[in-house]
């Protein structure tokens, strides 16, 4: 039976402070026979067992197209490739010299689920790198850990006598999505697994996403909201090992791709990979890298939000039925929130309205809790079936009029624009009043996803 893995490889890393050394041999039986061999550029030394895992001979794992097995050889050349391609989309010349060695370990595979593990170790100047990984593993696994590793040899160079970088996750996430949907043929190439006429026959893991390289994250966010920017700082395990569907990996490609569409988006993401040694926090390298972009935090949310919408607006998918719709709204326009009854109890959890949002919480959290359900009032917009699709816009344009953002201005003669005007907390009030009646009246006639005229 083939040792099941759940397919998704998290990758840790660890800091030293010494050389890389050889484990004590006294007394220990004589390893096996390793190859050595160095990539073209000379930046990449991959080391691995003359023998393959006993997996690759089981042809549940030969036929499975998401695992990818390596070689010293084959490894050699994928790492170059990937280097290659994260220099395409960060805009780095192909010229341009490396400093930091990366040293890959190869070694037998025990099960399809092991952990890649990278080691950053100071060395004079700079930083070398140890990554050890399976002989076997899934193909975004591998791509992720070769992608965390660069991406540490980029940050890391200006680092002496620093602190080493801190990754956001959204950044290595983001980049191994668009690696994997670049038009770059064969970037991921994986060992023989078996000879034809005394020959063996190579396997090219080659992804084609033709026109579109965000074919995937567009299938996954067409019934998903996308994650805030807030949400992408700090996701939890479960999202990181993409059991949530896919939704932060899809999220997280967006963003970076976005990114990257701005006007000087991949000369901004080099100078935040600069900066990230001499910060505590990426998010200071980051709004300092992108100051010009979003001169305030929250800029960044509001940016993001268009963003979203945009991408949604251009392939929204299906409409809902009347059914899902209401429940759409239904959970739109609630509010989870958590209340102590004493001090000495725990918290109930509860729901509460975007009119008791406004009348009793303070406006900073006021404030942001309306800006992500204006986002999820225009995204879900273009799903709903009529006339709550009509509904849904009333909200949307309440709840900008109360923020001061609402776009829907008319031209003059004269070529000017007048500022938005925010509506009042009482206005704001009695109109979602009269959308919640409104509402209740269209709800009445949704029964069994039909909706009565």
């Amino acid at each position: 039976m083939v040792p099941q893995g759940n397919g998704l490889t998290a990758t840790s890393l660890l800091l030293a402070g010494a050389l890389f050394l050889p484990a004590f041999a006294g007394a220990q039986p004589s390893p096996p026979t390793v190859n050595s061999v160095q990539s073209v550029s000379g930046q990449f030394v991959v080391t691995g067992p003359e023998q393959f895992s006993p997996l690759v001979r089981l042809p549940a794992v030969a036929a499975n197209t998401n695992l990818v097995r390596l070689d010293p050889a084959v490894l050699s050349v994928s790492a170059e490739r990937i280097k290659d391609s994260l220099r395409h989309q960060l805009g780095i010349e192909p010229s341009a010299t490396w400093q930091g060695k990366i040293f890959l370990a190869l070694h037998p595979a025990q099960s399809l689920d092991e952990k890649v593990t990278i080691v950053a170790q100071p060395f004079l100047n700079s930083w070398n790198y140890r990554v050890q990984l399976p002989d076997v593993l899934p193909q975004a696994s591998f791509l992720r850990a070769m992608t965390t590793v660069l991406l540490l040899e980029l940050a890391n160079r200006n680092a002496a006598g620093a602190h080493i970088a801190e990754i956001p996750a959204w950044l290595t996430e983001g980049l191994a999505e668009q690696l994997s949907a670049d038009d770059l043929p064969e970037i991921i190439l994986s060992a023989p697994g078996k000879l034809i006429n005394g020959l063996p026959q190579n396997r090219v893991v080659a992804t084609q996403r033709g026109l579109d390289p965000l074919a995937d994250a567009r299938r996954v966010l067409r019934d998903h909201t996308a994650l805030t920017f807030n949400e992408l700082s700090w996701p939890t395990d479960i999202e990181l090992n993409a059991g949530d569907g896919g939704v932060y990996r899809a999220s997280a490609q967006l963003f970076v791709s976005e990114l990257l569409q701005l006007k000087v988006g991949p000369a901004h993401l080099r100078t935040m990979l600069a900066a990230l040694p001499g910060c505590y926090n990426w998010q200071t390298a980051f709004q300092s890298a992108f100051r010009d972009d979003f001169p305030r935090p929250l800029d960044v949310e509001k940016w993001w939000a268009l963003q979203v919408v945009s991408f949604a607006a251009h392939g929204p998918g299906p409409r809902w039925t009347p059914a899902v719709s209401r429940e759409k709204l239904d959970e739109i326009l609630s509010v989870p929130v958590e209340v102590w009854t004493a001090s000495n109890t725990l918290p109930a959890r509860t729901e509460v309205s975007l009119q008791a949002v406004i009348r009793n919480f303070e406006p900073s959290r006021q404030t942001a809790i309306l800006q992500i359900k204006l986002r999820d009032l225009q995204l879900a917009q273009l799903r709903m079936a009529a006339p709550l699709a009509v509904l849904t816009d009333q909200y949307r344009q309440a709840v900008a009029g109360y923020l001061g953002e609402n776009k829907d201005v008319r031209h003059f003669p004269w070529g000017k624009h007048p500022s938005p005007q925010k509506t009042g907390a009482r206005t704001t009030l009695k109109k979602l009043d009269e959308l919640d009646t409104q509402r209740r009246t269209i709800e009445l006639s949704i029964k069994s996803d039909v909706l009565t005229p």
